[in-house]
């Protein structure tokens, strides 16, 4: 019997720096598989369809909808976007461990429907560095700002609904957290204590 991959979902405010977690976990975990979103807004300069983003028509999206195709969705300023189930369940019953970054209602949303998932939230080392991050992008108004620090502030409380949290203060030191919450979830007996019983027995018979 194949052994399941993992569905690592992880989730934090913006500005604690999990996209750059994310791209240096994948860096160090080749085998992890990233999942690939689908979305009716067109494509942008350079994005490729299967790669960045499944570009798909919105009677497609939404009568995927209607079918339950997707772990989670979200209509966010007239396009929607969404986790198509197939893709990440193959990956899975392959043995391939799936990585989603997402927003934390994507993550709950998927929660519901696959307990299973790893949950991670990123958590910023203070609140004063979290704000200083996003300032420092300098790309926004100080209304912007305000704004999304707000907003920070109460998406912290989710923080409960998952199973783990990281803090980012080095992103090195965040990563490798997070490949030994991986290496534990690998050894949970009521994960797969089974398989392994099964495998050993098989051996004796042999």
């Amino acid at each position: 019997m194949m052994k399941k991959g993992l569905l690592l979902v992880i989730s934090g405010p913006s500005g604690t720096g999990k996209g750059t977690v994310c791209k240096e976990l994948l860096k160090r975990e080749k085998d992890i598989k990233i999942s690939i979103s689908a979305t009716t807004r067109k494509p942008r300069d350079g994005e490729v369809n299967g790669i960045n983003y499944y570009f798909v028509d919105q009677d497609i999206f939404e009568s995927q909808i209607s079918k339950g195709e997707f772990f989670e969705y979200a209509k966010v300023y007239d396009h929607y976007y969404g986790t198509p189930k197939k893709y990440v369940m193959d990956e899975i019953d392959k043995g391939n461990d799936v990585l989603l970054e997402i927003d934390i209602q994507g993550a709950l949303q998927i929660k519901e429907k696959y307990p299973k998932g790893v949950f991670i939230f990123i958590l910023p080392p203070s609140m004063k560095e979290l704000k200083k991050r996003i300032v420092g992008r300098g790309t926004e108004s100080e209304e912007a700002i305000s704004k999304r620090f707000g907003s920070a502030l109460g998406e912290i409380d989710y923080v409960r609904e998952y199973d783990y949290f990281v803090i980012n203060d080095e992103v090195e030191e965040a990563v490798e957290k997070i490949r030994s919450i991986i290496r534990a979830e690998k050894c949970k007996v009521k994960e797969n204590i089974e398989e392994i019983i099964s495998r050993l027995k098989e051996e004796i018979l042999c």
